[in-house]
């Protein structure tokens, strides 16, 4: 039985149950075989804080894998090489995907293209020459890229950036240094954001551009990993551009326009966070549900008690009405709706209901709840981070204020 009372397109419906397969084929069976590799922190990074050799070597052939099998590019425009199924398509493979793997089978990650490090919409604006010979690698995963917006000084209010882009000849040279850049270990090719016009930017009526940048550009550096939540590696970094040249062919977008480009980019990630959310909750839901009917306490099912019964029955009305508000955004946006209130809403409460589900299926599991082999603890961790990417919640809360007092009050 459907757990909706409209119908999702049967092809949208056809490519989650085929992800689902692939993903217990080439994710999960990954994670199983090389299991003392893949997840044994000691032996998953280098003394530098990057993933393993082998580790990026998995990582690109899911990437890979799912590019072959009509996955990778799901959402990619069709004027780019991809299937063009739109943000619906997105959301409900993206959920699926993680209401399979959960947290700890981390490889997951890979199998749909993520707007910030694979082929996107975003890269729809990029000129002849790299659609030549840029695109090609990143539409069949054996190439990655990441998105350099976030400064130190310049996080949500993404227009306070210092990066600079001066003119040089028919090019530029880029100095500046940017924070939080997920994939850029890894990554081959950085979009960076830069100021190109510092008057129009001062006085936020543009002057930001975005260049597609190699990663082994000279002048381009990683100057640090960026390790989180007690890890002893990541996928975060600080990255350096000192006077690194590029040429008028690298420019992605309108000149002085670019921070359009990266507001949009900022969107498909509260999808693609709705979408994780709700599905690694529905994993803890259900597995503290499992939990609950087999452990014994005081003589009976811990799921006889309402303290256990009662916060799960919360968490999961709480996530279906989050997987409500998150196909509702995809679908507005499909229509080519702008439904700023609407993904604000469905990011905001997505993230925020997936802590309070993971923390009840932490609570209903005990101590066991916080041991390695569970893997609820990634599970929260990963949410909670959520709580903070493509916009925190004051930010979505200030946007959806906004549009409410401007007269935007259908709810």
């Amino acid at each position: 039985m459907s757990v909706f009372g409209f119908d999702i397109p049967e092809e949208i419906t056809a490519a989650a149950d085929g992800v689902e397969s692939f993903v217990r084929a080439e994710v999960l069976a990954r994670h199983e075989k090389h299991a003392d590799l893949l997840d044994n922190p000691r032996k998953l990074y280098d003394e530098d804080g990057r993933y393993s050799r082998f580790a990026q070597q998995q990582m690109r052939e899911v990437r890979m894998a799912s590019a072959k099998a009509g996955f990778y590019n799901i959402s990619v425009p069709t004027s780019i090489g991809g299937a063009g199924m739109g943000l619906l398509a997105y959301y409900a493979t993206i959920e699926r995907i993680y209401h399979v793997c959960g947290a700890r089978h981390w490889l997951c990650d890979y199998v749909i293209s993520h707007w910030a490090f694979g082929p996107s919409p975003v890269l729809s604006q990029v000129t002849p020459e790299i659609r030549e010979s840029v695109l090609p690698g990143m539409l069949d995963g054996s190439k990655s890229m990441c998105f350099g917006m976030s400064e130190p000084g310049a996080g949500s209010d993404a227009a306070m950036l210092k990066t600079r882009a001066v003119p040089d000849g028919n090019g530029w040279r880029i100095s500046g240094r940017k924070i939080w850049t997920s994939n850029s270990p890894y990554a081959d090719y950085i979009i960076v954001f830069a100021i190109t016009d510092p008057e129009r930017a001062a006085a936020k009526k543009g002057g930001i551009s975005a260049f597609l940048v190699p990663t082994d550009a000279p002048g381009f550096q990683i100057d640090r990993i960026i390790c989180m939540n007690g890890h002893i590696g990541g996928n975060e970094a600080e990255c350096v551009f000192d006077e690194v040249r590029v040429e008028p062919h690298q420019l992605v977008g309108t000149l002085h326009e670019g921070f359009r480009i990266g507001l949009f980019g900022v969107s498909m990630g509260r999808i693609y966070n709705s979408a994780r959310a709700v599905g690694i909750s529905r994993w803890a839901i259900e597995k503290a549900i499992e939990h609950a009917c087999t452990r014994e306490a005081f003589g009976s099912k811990i799921a006889e008690y309402q303290g256990v019964s009662f916060p799960l029955a919360r968490a999961a009305t709480e996530i279906h009405a989050a997987h409500l508000l998150g196909i509702n955004a995809a679908m507005l946006l499909d229509r080519g709706e702008r439904a700023v209130k609407e993904l604000s809403m469905a990011k905001a409460y997505s993230v925020q209901a997936g802590v309070r589900a993971v923390d009840a299926a932490i609570q209903t599991h005990g101590a066991m709840g916080f041991t390695n082999e569970v893997g609820l603890v990634e599970a929260y961790e990963r949410v909670r981070r959520a709580n903070v990417a493509d916009g925190t919640n004051e930010i979505l809360a200030r946007t959806i204020a906004q549009r409410l007092f401007k007269g935007d009050l259908e709810l």
